[in-house]
Protein backbone atom coordinates (compact mmCIF):
# COMPACT_ATOMS: atom_id res chain seq x y z
CA UNK A 1 0.00 0.00 0.00
CA UNK A 2 1.19 3.40 -0.48
CA UNK A 3 2.45 5.48 2.73
CA UNK A 4 -0.86 8.02 3.30
CA UNK A 5 -1.91 9.98 5.55
CA UNK A 6 -5.01 7.69 6.24
CA UNK A 7 -2.48 4.79 6.71
CA UNK A 8 -0.23 6.13 9.42
CA UNK A 9 -3.33 7.01 10.99
CA UNK A 10 -4.73 3.42 11.06
CA UNK A 11 -1.26 1.69 11.25
CA UNK A 12 -1.10 3.98 14.62
CA UNK A 13 -4.28 3.71 15.96
CA UNK A 14 -3.59 -0.20 15.83
CA UNK A 15 -0.27 0.09 16.93
CA UNK A 16 -2.00 1.90 20.03
CA UNK A 17 -4.62 -0.18 20.32
CA UNK A 18 -2.37 -3.20 20.37
CA UNK A 19 -0.35 -2.06 23.05
CA UNK A 20 -2.98 -1.11 25.02
CA UNK A 21 -4.80 -4.80 24.86
CA UNK A 22 -1.45 -5.79 25.97
CA UNK A 23 -2.19 -5.51 29.50
CA UNK A 24 -3.46 -8.59 31.06
CA UNK A 25 -6.33 -7.60 32.83
CA UNK A 26 -7.96 -4.98 29.74
CA UNK A 27 -7.27 -8.64 27.54
CA UNK A 28 -9.13 -10.58 29.92
CA UNK A 29 -12.16 -7.90 30.60
CA UNK A 30 -11.95 -8.10 26.90
CA UNK A 31 -12.57 -12.00 26.90
CA UNK A 32 -15.19 -12.23 29.56
CA UNK A 33 -17.02 -9.33 27.49
CA UNK A 34 -16.84 -11.43 24.53
CA UNK A 35 -18.26 -14.54 26.49
CA UNK A 36 -21.04 -12.69 27.89
CA UNK A 37 -22.16 -11.00 24.76
CA UNK A 38 -22.09 -14.82 22.86
CA UNK A 39 -24.60 -15.67 25.99
CA UNK A 40 -26.95 -12.39 25.14
CA UNK A 41 -26.46 -13.57 21.67
CA UNK A 42 -27.83 -17.00 21.97
CA UNK A 43 -30.73 -15.71 24.28
CA UNK A 44 -31.73 -13.14 21.59
CA UNK A 45 -31.67 -15.78 18.46
CA UNK A 46 -33.41 -18.31 19.81
CA UNK A 47 -36.03 -15.99 21.62
CA UNK A 48 -36.82 -13.74 18.29
CA UNK A 49 -36.25 -16.89 15.56
CA UNK A 50 -38.46 -19.41 17.99
CA UNK A 51 -41.08 -16.66 18.53
CA UNK A 52 -42.85 -17.51 14.58
CA UNK A 53 -41.51 -20.79 14.41
CA UNK A 54 -41.16 -20.24 10.76
CA UNK A 55 -37.13 -19.60 10.78
CA UNK A 56 -36.04 -22.43 13.22
CA UNK A 57 -34.30 -24.80 10.96
CA UNK A 58 -32.64 -21.48 8.98
CA UNK A 59 -31.41 -20.13 12.18
CA UNK A 60 -29.80 -23.77 13.21
CA UNK A 61 -27.88 -24.04 9.98
CA UNK A 62 -26.73 -20.35 10.69
CA UNK A 63 -25.48 -20.98 13.91
CA UNK A 64 -24.25 -24.18 12.61
CA UNK A 65 -22.17 -22.43 9.91
CA UNK A 66 -20.72 -19.37 12.51
CA UNK A 67 -20.05 -21.92 15.27
CA UNK A 68 -17.88 -23.84 12.68
CA UNK A 69 -15.95 -21.17 11.33
CA UNK A 70 -15.08 -20.18 14.63
CA UNK A 71 -13.75 -23.47 15.31
CA UNK A 72 -11.56 -23.82 12.64
CA UNK A 73 -10.52 -20.47 13.02
CA UNK A 74 -9.66 -20.96 16.87
CA UNK A 75 -8.29 -25.03 15.99
CA UNK A 76 -6.78 -24.32 12.52
CA UNK A 77 -2.85 -23.19 14.49
CA UNK A 78 -1.30 -25.83 16.39
CA UNK A 79 0.96 -23.00 18.50
CA UNK A 80 -1.19 -22.07 21.22
CA UNK A 81 0.78 -19.20 22.94
CA UNK A 82 0.58 -16.98 19.69
CA UNK A 83 -3.00 -16.83 19.06
CA UNK A 84 -4.35 -13.42 18.62
CA UNK A 85 -6.66 -11.19 20.32
CA UNK A 86 -9.45 -11.58 17.81
CA UNK A 87 -9.39 -15.61 17.72
CA UNK A 88 -9.68 -16.16 21.10
CA UNK A 89 -12.46 -13.49 21.52
CA UNK A 90 -14.05 -15.02 18.56
CA UNK A 91 -13.70 -18.69 20.36
CA UNK A 92 -15.35 -17.47 23.72
CA UNK A 93 -18.15 -15.64 21.72
CA UNK A 94 -18.82 -19.14 20.25
CA UNK A 95 -18.42 -20.98 23.88
CA UNK A 96 -21.00 -18.43 25.01
CA UNK A 97 -23.40 -18.70 22.17
CA UNK A 98 -23.06 -22.54 22.54
CA UNK A 99 -23.51 -22.42 26.58
CA UNK A 100 -26.77 -20.37 25.93
CA UNK A 101 -27.93 -22.64 23.47
CA UNK A 102 -27.81 -24.89 25.68
CA UNK A 103 -29.66 -23.73 28.81
CA UNK A 104 -32.45 -22.53 26.80
CA UNK A 105 -32.46 -25.98 25.44
CA UNK A 106 -32.97 -27.17 29.19
CA UNK A 107 -35.23 -24.79 29.97
CA UNK A 108 -37.44 -25.96 26.73
CA UNK A 109 -37.00 -29.46 28.66
CA UNK A 110 -38.20 -28.92 31.79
Amino acid sequence: MQNTRLNNLFDAITRRLGQWFFNPWRRFSLLVISFFFGFFLGSAVVTTSGQTAEWDVVTAGILLVVTEFGSRSFYRHTDLQRRSLWVESLHLLKVGLTYSLFLEAFKLGS
